[in-house]
């Protein structure tokens, strides 16, 4: 193995002029010439750092290439590559988007290039040089960074079955959603990940440059968009401030722009006695408040989906205790019809937000919400108030009722489901916290009922 040597990359600084055309965004490109490197292929104006900053150098590239006089203030960084060509050393080309300009881009060096002209970012030109087109693909994912490392044979031109690019994953959502959301809510100077530790949830805190706060969220799939979005458009509005109001919603992206509630999660919150028992009370009063938002209606359909509980028991057997998938195939049998309400569809303490000095409690996330039986959204609090009494009676005297015996039965029947549902998806899933959840609930369930493993 040869000596390791401290890494000595020269600085390339693209253009990535921006324009709205008929078919979406285009960028600038110009095709050299004169038999040098790359002659024939499309490429960004572009050329190495030399003794100014990287934003001047852009800047000067694009005044002796095209023509056009851009202010440094309008430059926006866009993405960095660290690129080793197929033969050479590697190198750091910094792309640089650019929205505002004066003048009418032109060929100002016809020795070097013999073309220029707009292009559409979903239908670039061929051929291209590789390298620029790791930047434009990676600019258009979102990316800030990536790494574009040829091996050598490979071409300088851009070749499919040869793609090299590799993305970085970044703190800020890709392209199109940050540019949805900024249509929406203004330019973000600021954006946090706050998404949950499972790769389908895709969550950021959005910090608006004049002030404000917003969430940025993709949804898994249409479904779960398409839930969240009708909650929040119609019977979610009569929660007011306890539910988070939604800004824009985009079907293409799956993606929603919603306003910032209050509080902190109940989930792991340290409460005392009292505070505990308020914020319960509160949860059965938004219960209430959820359920009474339209008039119920008759049951109909299916009462369980058979095929979903054969999947989930496939999935969660070799985590199950003995008796476990006995119990449960007991306990479905029970299952009743019940008259349906709007559910929040995941109410738990995960997606309640306590504002303890406030005494005011928000719900979140209603890409689960459909109509369903109202006991439906006590299944993934009952853990909650297991052994605490004192809770459930909060609970109950907040929602102004008590359980049915009908709900009571209907109860254990989606615990025993939402259990064997949970231990399925995080064994399939890598999340021990899903798994756990879903084997107490189960052994709880089992005491409650007096069977033994």
């Amino acid at each position: 193995m040869g000596t390791l040597t401290r890494a000595d990359a020269p600085v390339d600084a693209h253009l990535l002029a921006v324009r709205d055309g008929v078919r979406g965004p285009e960028v600038l490109l110009s095709r050299r010439a004169g038999g040098g490197y790359a002659s024939g292929l499309w490429h960004a104006p572009s050329g190495h750092v030399e003794t100014e900053s990287v934003v001047d150098a852009v800047v000067r590239e694009t005044r002796e290439e095209t023509g056009l006089v851009v202010d440094p203030a309008d430059v926006r960084a866009a993405v960095t590559v660290h690129h080793r060509p197929p033969v050479g050393r590697a190198r750091i080309g910094v792309f640089f988007e650019v929205r505002r300009w004066d003048g009418t881009p032109c060929v100002m060096e016809p020795d070097k290039c013999d073309a220029m002209g707009w292009f559409a970012l979903d239908e670039l030109p061929e051929p291209m040089v590789a390298y620029c087109r790791a930047g434009l693909d990676a600019y258009r994912a979102g990316a800030h960074l990536a790494v574009h490392f040829q091996e050598p044979g490979d071409p300088i031109a851009y070749d499919p079955s040869a793609d090299r690019l590799l993305l970085i994953p970044g703190a800020a959502p890709e392209g199109a959603v940050r540019a949805f959301a900024e249509r929406a809510v203004g330019r973000i100077a600021r954006w946090a990940d706050v998404s949950w530790a499972r790769e389908e949830s895709r969550v950021w805190r959005a910090y608006g440059a004049e002030g404000g706060t917003w969430y940025v969220k993709i949804h898994q799939n249409g479904r779960f968009h398409r839930r969240e979005v009708t909650a929040l458009r119609g019977w979610a509005t009569g929660l007011g401030a306890a539910a988070p109001r939604l800004v824009a919603a985009d079907d293409t992206l799956r993606a929603v722009v919603l306003t910032a509630v209050g509080g902190r999660s109940l989930h792991g919150a340290a409460l005392a006695p009292e505070q505990e028992r308020k914020a319960f009370h509160r949860i059965g009063r938004l219960a209430a408040a959820i359920h009474n938002s339209a008039a119920p209606r008759r049951p109909g359909g299916k009462v369980l989906p058979v095929g979903k509980l054969e999947r989930h028991l496939d999935g969660a057997r070799p985590h199950l205790a003995d008796g476990d998938e006995e119990f449960v195939r007991t306990t479905v049998k029970s299952a009743a019809a019940l008259p349906t309400v709007p559910t929040h569809g995941d109410f738990q303490l995960r997606n309640l937000r306590w504002d303890e000095e406030a005494g005011t409690l928000y719900v979140i996330d209603f890409e689960r919400s459909e109509d369903g039986p109202a006991i439906r959204d006590f299944v993934r609090l009952s853990d909650s108030w297991h052994g605490r009494p004192d809770l459930l009676a909060a609970v109950m005297n907040g929602y102004g009722r008590a359980f049915t015996r009908e709900e009571e039965i209907q109860l254990a029947v989606l615990a025993a489901l939402d259990s064997v549902s949970a231990i399925s998806y995080g064994a399939a899933h890598g999340d021990p916290e899903l798994v756990e959840r879903g084997r107490r609930t189960l052994a709880r369930l089992r005491a409650e009922h007096h069977t033994t493993p």
